[in-house]
């Protein structure tokens, strides 16, 4: 099978391994874009479908197994068993490479005998353990394959058949997994008895001599001579250390009846060293030395005795996969929300009329309340006490009450990344690409409550902690892509910021006294000392299956404190941090336009229709790139990382950008050859410029201030001398207290477009200029970027949804008149969290963006995972 080639939504990838039980390829599930491995089987199953049937119904038992130390069994697809994907080497490699001393061995044996202890608990025995089917992750986690495989895959059996036997059932081509197979083989599954969990024993008993010594205990030229040998010969345990030679021996007794009798058993004694009754008596004349070393050792424990009968017990770590029913979204940063006594989640869905909107679930119950109001909502968080959600929706944090009701307005912000609500019914949010943390109070105005510090331009996903006083947050030189971000702390008494991670994001504490942040597609877990701000020890890589976007710093997790711990985290991958810009055309049809791939945003052609500027991720922050389509030649404008939304001047010569950091902050000019120097043209702290005049003589702007969220400015540029140029007074255009941002002058001059969330959802306006006179609405349904077009007819705007509308307008005196929206292409566009599209001069054809492999989406076949205890397996895991 070649790594083209699909099997139902899953597509191969590439050949992982071959053995008796058929070709194992890595694969990727396209509906809930994560890695999966698929194990096609053998050619015999296709020809035998009573066959294929028991297999199929025996694999929904062994799906029912959730343990973290057994690989999960999906499902099954056309003659293919689909499973979890476990990254790092099997037992049998680390074996090859000697024998493993105790140290290191014992963890392994534990954890092979907890996933034995599980699966026998629930009737189902493995009958086919050897070390080739014991995976180790780099984590240092043991995963045990293809459990209970060796019965699901063979004929139907009667008691007694040898085909009982995975070797003599699985008929491999390959000499080395018969062999090694037989070599773990009970005496009586080797005869070709009826086996319960006691052969799983001895299996075990195997493995552990073979992993102690790194020797195999049974072996021979042929199968028979191993089979004889396993059933004649007296095991050869005089190389296992002598501590484990009493648990051995037990476990590899011929006759079941005298072997141990429960996994559980041999896990318990592992953990205590030697078997009861392996113990010796000691000599009399050394009883009153081991009288007195007790007495010490009991008055030396005697405190972690009393505090380990006090502390809670550490219960297992469970897992959980819950569907969220047929009208659950997934969400573009975060999907689903837990809130903190762990009962109700919130999460995206589709409404009746087809709109996104936020619904509230009861774990005890299926059905979904949709919450009125909260239309295009996301970045949804809990109150500490459960009662009330905060989301952000058509550039405002707003919050509403889990039991419906109208939504209230917090605060405008013209773009969210994150919110965290206080005791104190007070929010800390990032408003912005670029900028700190700001509070805002129950009443009053927004107040910063951090400062901009180590290079960096932008705070995002903060955390406030028990108690209210400090807050974790994820802090960037980048405005995009967030691998090489912050995870840090401020403290709101003190003023101090501390990082407390260097590479990584999204990062959350739990109260079990660890912090928890994303890296490079894995969570990772650290202890953290709230009190002094700092983390302790070694991170740890927990989980490698949380979908995160590394590209905007956010993670699809939450957790809850209750019982002990609850983490629950919608399944994937990290979203790929790279896409390429294409021509799109009416049809839907695109076309590579720029061969790199990357991190882009904020493309913008030139008036002339030759180049594109675009912004792009770089290794320390964001940069201006100009790209010459027609020579596919592509120039670095900037080097100083520290730009943001580049504007063409009319002539094609010059470029201006937002700059903020230590080039300082405000409108920088450049050539748009990079002939020149960056010269600074004003220096208000957010502001973002947007478009020119059609004369090059004033710049439109919009200015994001805490008292009135976004405002529209123009400013005059003086370009008598070009390589100087002068910026006049600022003027304002448009300053109330909705958020009105993006402001597009039109070919003419005479009109601006922009967004406003005036009335409670984002659209696109157009208002006369310089004014006065009165706006027109454009948009319908909500829109996010206005685009003219050249030829003085048309107008475009991005949905909502992400789709391009246009709509034809006529003026007539000083009333501009719109026409009724149509859709331009029904394809949906790529959205990286920042501006997306370009429209060429030609009118005809748009630059986007095409992701590479990002996170499916989509309505239906939303699953939320929850991992139950997790507190106590991050003790266990991060002590």
């Amino acid at each position: 099978m070649s790594p083209q080639q699909s099997i139902a939504h899953f597509r191969i990838v590439s050949k992982l391994g071959e053995g008796g039980m058929g070709v194992v390829y890595r694969a990727t599930d396209t509906k809930l874009n994560r890695d999966v491995a698929i194990k096609v089987l053998p050619d015999s199953f296709g020809v035998d479908p009573d066959r294929l049937t028991r297999f199929t119904r025996e694999a929904q038992v062994l799906a029912s197994l959730n343990h973290p130390n057994i690989a999960a069994i999906y499902g099954v697809e056309e003659r293919a068993l689909v499973m979890e994907l476990v990254e790092g080497p099997t037992l049998a490699e680390r074996i090859a490479q000697g024998p493993i001393p105790l140290e290191e061995a014992l963890p392994i044996a534990k954890q092979i005998a907890e996933a034995l202890e599980y699966a026998h608990e629930k009737g189902i025995i493995h009958r086919d353990l050897k070390p080739a089917n014991v995976k180790l992750t780099f984590e240092g986690r043991v995963k045990v394959l293809d459990f209970g495989l060796a019965k699901a895959m063979s004929a139907e059996a009667t008691t007694g058949d040898p085909a009982a036997s995975p070797t003599l059932t699985m008929r491999a081509t390959m000499a080395g997994t018969i062999m090694g197979t037989a070599a773990y083989m009970s005496p009586e599954q080797a005869r070709g008895q009826t086996v319960d969990r006691r052969s799983d024993i001895w299996a075990f008993g195997v493995v552990l001599h073979e992993m102690l010594t790194g020797r195999l205990l049974f072996g021979g030229p042929t199968i028979s001579d191993t089979l004889a040998a396993v059933l004649k010969s007296e095991p050869d345990i005089a190389l296992v250390p002598a501590a484990m030679r009493p648990i051995v021996e037990r476990c590899l007794r011929k006759d079941p009846r005298r072997r141990w009798q429960a996994i559980g058993d041999v896990r318990v004694a592992l953990e205590e060293g030697t078997p009861d009754e392996a113990v010796a008596a000691p000599r009399r004349s050394l009883l009153p030395w081991a009288l007195a070393g007790a007495l010490t050792v009991i008055s030396i424990a005697a405190p972690w005795l009393v505090w380990r009968a006090m502390r809670p017990a550490e219960r297992p770590l469970l897992r959980l996969s819950v569907d969220l029913g047929p009208d659950a979204l997934t969400g573009s940063d975060s999907t689903v929300a837990i809130s903190p006594d762990g009962t109700r989640l919130v999460f995206p869905v589709r409404g009746s009329d087809g709109k996104q909107l936020l619904g509230t679930r009861l774990l005890d119950q299926t059905q979904v309340t949709l919450l009125p109001g909260t239309e295009n909502g996301r970045d949804h968080v809990f109150s500490l006490d459960g009662r009330e959600i905060a989301f952000f929706a058509d550039s405002s944090w707003k919050k509403i009450s889990v039991a419906g009701g109208a939504p209230v307005r917090l605060a405008g912000a013209p773009f969210g990344y994150g919110a965290g609500l206080g005791e104190d019914g007070s929010l800390i949010v990032a408003r912005d690409r670029a900028g700190p943390l700001f509070r805002v109070p129950p009443v009053g105005l927004l107040q910063p409550v951090n400062k901009l510090n180590n290079g960096e331009t932008t705070y995002r996903w903060p955390q406030i902690l028990p108690g209210g006083q400090t807050i974790v947050f994820t802090g960037s030189a980048s405005v995009v892509g967030f691998d090489a971000a912050n995870i840090e702390a401020t403290s709101l008494k003190t003023g101090v910021t501390r990082i407390l991670v260097r590479g990584g994001y999204y990062g959350r504490y739990l109260p079990s006294g660890h912090l928890v942040y994303l890296h490079q597609g894995g969570l990772y877990g650290v202890s953290f000392d709230v009190a002094r701000l700092e983390v302790r020890g070694t991170p740890v890589r927990l989980l490698d299956d949380v979908a995160s976007n590394p590209t905007t710093g956010t993670g699809q997790l939450d957790f809850s404190p209750a019982s002990s711990g609850i983490l629950v985290y919608t399944s994937g991958k990290a979203t790929a941090q790279q896409w390429q810009p294409v021509w799109l055309d009416s049809s839907g049809k695109t076309q590579p336009l720029l061969a790199a791939s990357g991190s882009y945003f904020g493309p913008r052609f030139s008036p002339d229709g030759t180049r594109l500027a675009f912004q792009a991720n770089t290794n320390n922050g964001s940069d201006v790139f100009v790209y010459d389509w027609q020579r596919n030649a592509t120039m670095r404008l900037t080097s100083s990382g520290e730009t943001n939304v580049a504007v063409w001047t009319p002539d094609s010569k010059r470029i201006t950008f937002a700059t903020f950091g230590a080039s300082g902050y405000g409108i920088s000019w450049m050539r748009s050859d990079g002939e020149d120097s960056q010269r600074l043209l004003s220096t208000p702290f957010s502001v973002i410029p947007w478009s020119f005049s059609p004369d090059g003589k004033r710049l439109a702007y919009y200015l994001t201030d805490p008292k009135t969220q976004g405002d529209l400015w123009t400013v005059p540029i003086d370009t008598s001398d070009p390589a100087h140029p002068k910026a006049g007074k600022p003027e304002p255009f448009l300053c109330t207290p909705a958020t009105e941002i993006l402001p597009e002058f039109s070919p003419d001059g005479h009109w601006i477009a922009y967004r406003s969330n005036e009335s409670g959802v984002n659209e696109i306006y157009v208002r006369p200029f310089p004014g006065p006179g009165a706006k027109s609405q454009v948009s319908v349904d909500g829109g996010l970027y206005g685009i003219w077009s050249k030829n003085g007819r048309e107008l475009f705007y991005e949905t909502a949804d992400y789709r391009i509308m246009v709509l034809d307008y006529t003026v007539n005196d000083d009333t501009f008149m719109p026409g009724k929206p149509r859709l331009w292409t029904d394809r949906t566009l790529f959205y990286p969290g920042v501006m997306n599209l370009a429209l060429h001069p030609d009118g005809k054809r748009f630059a986007t963006f095409e992701a590479l492999d990002s996170q499916a989406g989509g309505k239906g076949s939303v699953h939320a995972t929850f991992l139950l205890n997790f507190f106590d397996e991050l003790r266990r895991r991060l002590p």
